[in-house]
């Protein structure tokens, strides 16, 4: 492996981009460009640990407050979109990891795209939002979208050596989160505490409550049909409360294939960061034996209802995705300030939904467009909610 290859974190602060860059200091790999949000604080941690070649934050005011004070730091400051941009086009970088939360990925990976990086995506948001904008701007490019999700590194792995057309199921496990047997009933007295409280994953918050909704997997959905070619009727969620199987495919002779390994998401950052090698490493070990059993069933939708919008947007199409997304993003983001009770954010997400005008070929800009008027939607409705 070429241990000089050029990484560029976008979202470099955040649970994901804080493994990346532990991966690539245990790899040898450069770190030539680094992107958070507001987090200036820990940005100049990793820009004196790592020393990039740029470090970028979207909040521009933060970034010039940044400038005055990293002045004796080695690395260009920017802020803004522009800089964002600049930064993940850096000539220096082969490979740019997407980490950062929602749709603020979008724009600064189809840069990336452009520029022709090979993308290691952990944002599910680029693709859920404009998977056939992303996808046809890589083919385009010759740029290679190399998936991080442990999910969606499984089924990749799985499919090496084997060809698409030979698929006739994708197999979606899911840990069922920390609600994984409760009742509608029980739903509705859900406490953020308690939906913070992933039993198997250490993630950042607003993944966490996704995946307490099980929107994450419904995203995974729609994300894996992008990827792998499929349709969302040929693509199955099941719990697997163990987490050791991180997916499967079917084949048209009847054969499963399944990806295993410890829930630990260096290991998939490090092969999207890797690939087409396998580096040794010293992260944990599964033990079969040590585990006994693996056990599946099937998600209760009822009790689930983002998982059944996420399916409904995937069958529809267009911009449907991308309005489900946005009104996902607000109803998390209020529930996350206590502004809304947990059981709430599906009823947010289905009003917006049954409101959006489905655009069947949008643009970039449509896609932008429905993203902020689905997000005023859905604020309206929780300002009504705050009301009652």
């Amino acid at each position: 492996m070429n241990r000089l290859k050029g990484i560029s974190i976008l979202g470099s602060t955040g649970s994901i981009g804080k493994q990346a860059l532990e991966v690539c200091e245990t790899l040898g790999l450069k770190v030539v460009s680094l992107v958070a949000g507001s987090n200036a604080s820990l940005l100049e941690e990793q820009i004196r640990k790592y020393k990039p070649r740029v470090a970028a934050l979207y909040d521009e005011k933060a970034a010039a407050e940044f400038r005055l004070s990293a002045a004796d730091l080695p690395c260009r400051i920017l802020g803004g979109l522009d800089g964002i941009i600049e930064a993940v086009t850096h000539e220096e970088a082969d490979t740019v990891l997407t980490s950062v939360v929602g749709i603020a990925g979008l724009v600064p990976t189809l840069a990336a795209i452009e520029a022709g990086k090979d993308i290691a995506l952990s944002n599910k948001e680029t693709l859920v939002t404009a998977g056939s904008i992303v996808m046809k701007k890589a083919e385009e490019h010759g740029v290679e979208i190399l998936p991080v999700d442990s999910e969606h590194s499984a089924i990749f792995q799985c499919l090496a050596g084997n060809r698409r057309e030979d698929i006739t199921k994708i197999i979606l496990t899911a840990s069922g989160g920390p609600f994984r047997g409760f009742n509608p009933q029980q739903m509705r007295k859900v406490t953020l505490e308690q939906a913070l409280k992933h039993p198997n994953w250490s993630m950042g918050d607003k993944i966490t409550i996704d995946s307490a909704s099980m929107m994450n997997k419904g995203l995974e959905v729609i994300e894996a049909m992008w990827l792998f070619g499929m349709s969302p009727d040929d693509i199955e969620v099941v719990i697997h409360k163990e987490s050791i199987i991180h997916s499967m495919v079917e084949f048209v002779d009847g054969s499963i294939m399944a990806q295993l390994g410890a829930a630990d998401m260096r290991i998939p950052i490090q092969l999207a960061l890797t690939w087409p090698e396998r580096v040794e490493n010293t992260f944990r070990r599964v033990s079969l034996a040590e585990i006994g059993s693996l056990t599946f069933e099937r998600p209760d939708m009822e009790v689930f209802p983002c998982l059944n919008m996420a399916y409904l947007a995937a069958r529809t199409g267009g911009t449907m995705p991308a309005a489900m997304n946005a009104a996902n993003e607000a109803a998390v983001a209020s529930f996350l300030r206590r502004e809304i009770r947990f059981h709430q954010i599906p009823d947010i997400i289905g009003r917006v939904m049954d409101e959006h005008r489905v655009n069947t070929r949008p643009t970039l800009n449509d896609i932008i467009d429905t993203d902020l008027a689905s997000r005023e939607m859905a604020a309206d409705i929780i300002r009504r909610y705050g009301k009652r």
